[in-house]
């Protein structure tokens, strides 16, 4: 298994695929069934750093599950309540209503009012009518009409107080839920998102000193932090050096976006939700992270969602198949059947802008991650390795059960 693996990943970074990666998967037990890493941190000229399990990466979106943890800990601490309206914590949002179209010729959006309440569950389960704005032509229009550009300013707020796409509880849209949710937990704590963090989440599992909001101003993280590299213009190799593109672009603690950790520390944190640790949750807490959120309604939406363009199955479908039933819970995407050869029915899956990937399959007992910097977002022929590496785990798993 570990030579097979081991070719995935060699032969990627012969290839110019990718510059560096650092791949783990564990079980439930503790035991760890595969970690390595290969080539390098950074493509900068002048620089030949290793890529390492202990290299800081921006994770992206894997930061999500962190901040879904951090929530139901404000819950379990009685100051978030997932079903009450979140506007007394977060003034600024759904603001401007739901955008219903955009008139080209006067450079003008339309909007319709709603008065149905934003909840922290919703925020969590991307069904509040929050749609990232670079996923949204609608959205972007509306962007410009401001002079603005996409995932704009260096705030939650200038980010994600953006209009709504469909009213909240009756859709599915990929969005900035979990920025908002941040932002909530740390009104609720009076903290920052990266001091509850650190203190309920990193610190409890040891890994306080490799992960962090703000790694460059951290002494014990600043000079292990990788680069971003991007392939050509047609998506293909050999990767260069993507000239400091910086995933988050803002101040605030992003979380859904802004944790930067190294492969370890992320290993570390995935094989205890995995085991259900009860340093992080209660059991009732991890029964709710991991249900599946969505109504009947709002899971057919999620299903066209992904399978509706080839940008979107790139960048939302973790490579399953468009004909596998998919939901969500707080936790990430739920496969709702099996992938054959990859995963068991439930397995919870979701990545990272920069090509990263993480799985928590429970029926065979392990999870899994695969950590890189690599752009553009979510590339097939990185994913697909990923994919591999996932199928190599689990093929070795099942052939003992």
């Amino acid at each position: 298994m570990a030579q097979k693996i081991d070719k995935i990943y060699e032969d990627a970074i012969a290839s110019g695929l990718l510059p560096g990666v650092s791949a783990f998967a564990g079980d439930k037990d503790g035991k760890v069934l595969y970690s390595k890493s290969f080539g390098k941190a950074s493509l900068k000229e002048g620089t030949d750093k290793p890529f390492t399990e202990s290299t800081i990466a921006a994770i992206a979106s894997m930061s999500k599950l962190m901040t879904s943890i951090a929530v139901l800990q404000c819950v379990e601490d009685g100051i978030i309540d997932l079903d009450k309206d979140v506007k007394p914590l977060l003034p600024e949002i759904g603001k401007y209503g739901i955008i219903t179209g955009f008139d080209d010729a006067k450079h003008t959006a339309t909007f319709e009012p709603t008065s149905t309440p934003i909840t922290m569950r919703m925020l969590l389960s991307h069904t509040s009518g929050h749609e990232y704005d670079w996923a949204s032509p609608l959205l972007g229009k509306w962007r410009a009409s401001r002079g603005e550009t996409p995932w704009f300013g260096p705030t939650v707020e200038t980010k994600s107080a953006i209009p709504l796409t469909f009213a909240p509880g009756t859709g599915f849209a990929y969005g900035g839920g979990h920025d908002w949710a941040g932002k909530a937990v740390e009104v609720a704590s009076k903290m920052s998102l990266d001091e509850f963090m650190r203190a309920r989440i990193w610190t409890p599992l040891g890994i306080e000193n490799d992960a962090s909001f703000y790694p460059k101003a951290k002494d014990a993280m600043k000079d292990r932090l990788a680069d971003i590299s991007t392939l050509d213009e047609k998506g293909e190799p050999p990767a260069k050096d993507a000239g400091g593109f910086d995933v988050v672009n803002g101040t605030d603690c992003f979380g859904g976006a802004g944790v930067y950790a190294s492969a370890k520390a992320y290993s570390t944190f995935l094989t205890a939700v995995l085991r259900r640790d009860a340093r992080l949750l209660k059991p009732a807490s991890y029964e709710e992270l991991f249900r599946p959120q969505l109504d009947e309604r709002c899971e057919q939406v999620l299903n066209d969602y992904v399978a509706s363009s080839p940008l979107y199955t790139q960048l939302l479908g973790m490579q399953i198949p468009n004909s596998i039933r998919k939901t969500w819970s707080f936790a990430g995407m739920v496969a709702k059947e099996s992938q054959e050869g990859r995963f068991a029915p439930g397995t919870t899956l979701w990545g990272g802008f920069p090509c990263c990937a993480w799985w928590i399959d429970d029926k065979t007992g392990t999870c899994g991650t695969a950590v890189c910097q690599i752009i553009p977002p979510m590339h097939p022929g990185v994913m697909a390795l990923h994919a591999e590496f996932q199928k190599a785990i689990y093929g070795e798993v099942k052939a003992k059960l």
